[in-house]
């Protein structure tokens, strides 16, 4: 008797949470969203994706190369502006210029999906520098970005989208990439409470491994070799020339399970933007789902023992 009432109540928990997720916001074509990191990968697609939806896209690019070609791309509702998410005054000119295009509607949804992933190495090889280089870009230019533009967002009750990673569930490699987002996900929870009483939504997305320009392996492993050669040479004996080779090998292994469906990723950021009920987490990809979810709830020895296994050993 119990199984069934059990699978009756999840069967209509279901099916409200699919008639719920499918209400969509009114008037969609009045509304403002600015994403920053358009120049490639999922901003430069979503940028697309919401223009063909008939949104106002405020598309932010880091080069006037990768504006001109997404301004060539769409229609001419998208509007493009240069904006380095490490430059305090470029996000206050880019504040501005939102302002003047949104007026007193208020800027309905940002989208955080500037980043980088370079540097990159096991933790020892890198220095304080090259970790705030990453941080800079993915946690604190976030942070500051989002709340230049809270105010226009509390006009319009509006969203904010963060891209954080599966990498902010589960760390298993060096450098500055994986605190960020593990920092994404603490700044938007807290945010997110903060929120509530505004009627500002956030949600935070957390894509597994998909093939864009962080995920080059190409550019990682030269990023490897330069890392290597800076460090003393106590450091290097103790790791061995193997470790290095090893340690790029992996990311061929690595770039086998990477997914090039994109649209997985800005589907879930279009629904968190035009949902009338967004979800407050999108994982995104079988992996995420699958793999580094499950493996984020389970105990760290066994992480430890699984993310082991990918690990060279070192010569000292």
């Amino acid at each position: 008797m119990w199984p069934y009432v059990v699978a009756v109540l999840l069967g209509l928990f279901l099916l409200r949470r699919w008639h719920r997720e499918r209400q969509t916001v009114l008037r969609l074509s009045e509304k403002h969203v600015l994403i920053t990191g358009c120049d490639s990968g999922f901003g430069n697609l979503l940028a697309r994706q919401l223009d063909a939806r008939g949104l106002r896209v405020l598309a932010a690019c880091l080069t006037d190369t990768g504006a001109a070609q997404l301004r060539a791309a769409t229609s001419n509702r998208l509007q493009t502006v240069l904006l380095d998410v490490t430059s305090s005054k470029s996000i206050a000119d880019v504040t501005a210029w939102v302002r003047e295009r949104v007026g007193d509607q208020g800027l309905w949804g940002l989208v955080n999906n500037a980043g980088i992933a370079i540097p990159t190495a096991p933790n020892e090889w890198l220095t304080k520098e090259d970790f705030v280089k990453v941080l800079d870009v993915n946690l604190v230019g976030l942070v500051e970005v989002t709340l230049s533009l809270l105010p226009l967002i509390r006009r319009a009750r509006g969203r904010v989208v963060n891209v954080a990673s599966v990498m902010g569930r589960v760390s298993f490699f060096g450098g500055g990439y994986c605190i960020s987002k593990y920092g994404v996900e603490a700044f938007s929870d807290s945010l997110r409470l903060e929120m509530r009483k505004f009627g500002v939504k956030v949600c935070v997305i957390e894509p597994g491994y998909f093939k864009t320009m962080i995920t080059n392996v190409e550019n990682l492993e030269k990023n490897f070799h330069a890392s290597w050669k800076k460090l003393p040479e106590e450091i290097r004996a103790s790791y061995g020339e193997s470790y290095l080779r090893q340690f790029a090998g992996t990311l061929k292994v690595l770039q086998k399970g990477y997914n090039s469906n994109l649209s997985l990723v800005t589907n879930c950021m279009e629904h968190a933007l035009t949902s009338l009920h967004p979800r407050t987490r999108y994982s995104a990809g079988w992996d995420a789902k699958l793999l580094y979810l499950p493996l984020s709830y389970l105990p760290s020895a066994f992480t430890d023992a699984l993310f082991g296994l990918f690990y060279p050993k070192p010569v000292g």
